[in-house]
């Protein structure tokens, strides 16, 4: 059985020797590295109706200079 998400909560991921949290909430998620202020939010509903992928593929096409997420993953600025 999987528990429903009812409330935001956070872990500690470590990627390649840096620290990122991962915020899980209702209506979505963030990954900010730690120290920073920004970094990648996604909706769930972005995921599934591939917006989430659209605006990946206009980040990249423009070049703003972001580093790109490992292949597979997507994401958009908010």
């Amino acid at each position: 059985m999987t528990t429903k998400l009812n409330a935001p909560f956070k872990r500690e991921l470590d990627l390649n020797g840096d620290k990122y949290t991962v915020t899980l909430t209702p209506e979505g998620f963030k990954l900010v590295q730690k120290g920073k202020r920004k970094g990648v939010e996604l909706t769930w509903a972005s995921i599934i109706s591939g917006d989430a992928a659209l605006a990946h593929a206009l980040t990249a096409s423009v070049g703003d200079g972001r580093t790109a997420l490992p292949s597979g993953s997507h994401h958009t600025k908010h």
